[in-house]
C-alpha cells in the first residue's frame, strides 16, 4: 500500500457515510451535502469529485444509453459531469466526474444563464420491477441560482422525485452511486447521486 493510501481510504469512507452532515472546514472546503430520497437501491457509492477551489458548477452534462429495445438491456443514466466555472464560464472551466457506467454517450453541457450556479437537483428514477428490465436513475434536473430549471436529456422511465434542499451558494462537487456491470444479468448503472455545497 502506498504511503498515505490508508488516510485517503479513511477520508473516502467518511465522505460516503457523511449523509447530510455539515463540515464548514472539511479538507475539500465543502459545507454541506444535498441529497434526494428516491434513488435506486443497487450499487455502491463511488469516490467524490470536487471542483477546484473557488469554482462552482455552472453547467452539467449526462452520459445516457438510448433505449435498447427487445431483448436488449437498458441502463439509461450512466454518468453525470459538472462543468465548474469561475468568471467567464466559456473561458475558465473545469469538468469533474465521479464514477460513470460504460454505456451511452455524453450530452452537450446545459448551462445556468448569466454565470449562475447549480444549487439544487431532482432525480428521475424508475422503481424496481420484478421481473423486468430495471434502469434505476434515468435523468437529472437542476435548479440554478436565478431559479431557472435545467432538465437533462435522459430517458422518460420513472418519475422525478422531490427537489433536494438548495445549496446556500452553489454546487461544487458530486458523488454517484453506481452498480458495476453484472455480465449477462440486468444492469442499471447510475442509481443515485449526491452533491456538495461550497461557500467560497
Amino acid at each position: 500500500m502506498k504511503p498515505g493510501t490508508g488516510a485517503k481510504l479513511l477520508l473516502l469512507l467518511l465522505w460516503a457515510a457523511c449523509g447530510k452532515c455539515t463540515r464548514a472546514d472539511g479538507p475539500s472546503g465543502y459545507t454541506s451535502v444535498i441529497e434526494v430520497t428516491n434513488g435506486g437501491p443497487w450499487g455502491d457509492w463511488a469516490w467524490p469529485e470536487m471542483c477546484p477551489d473557488g469554482f462552482f458548477a455552472s453547467g452539467f452534462s449526462l452520459k445516457v444509453e438510448r433505449p435498447q429495445g427487445i431483448p436488449g438491456d437498458d441502463t439509461a443514466l450512466n454518468g453525470i459531469r459538472l462543468h465548474c466555472a469561475r468568471g467567464n464560464a466559456e473561458l475558465n472551466t473545469h469538468v469533474v466526474e465521479s464514477q460513470s457506467g460504460r454505456w451511452g454517450v455524453w450530452s452537450e453541457p446545459l448551462w445556468c444563464p448569466g454565470g449562475g450556479f447549480l444549487v439544487a437537483f431532482s432525480l428521475r428514477v424508475e422503481a424496481p420491477v420484478t421481473p423486468g428490465d430495471n434502469t434505476a436513475a434515468n435523468n437529472v434536473r437542476f435548479r440554478c441560482s436565478d431559479g431557472t430549471e435545467l432538465q437533462g436529456p435522459g430517458l422518460a422511465w420513472g418519475e422525478f422525485g422531490d427537489w433536494s434542499e438548495p445549496c446556500p451558494k452553489g454546487v461544487c462537487g458530486l458523488q454517484t452511486k453506481i452498480e458495476r456491470p453484472r455480465g449477462l444479468r440486468d444492469d442499471t448503472a447510475i442509481n443515485d447521486a449526491r452533491f456538495f455545497c461550497c461557500r467560497n
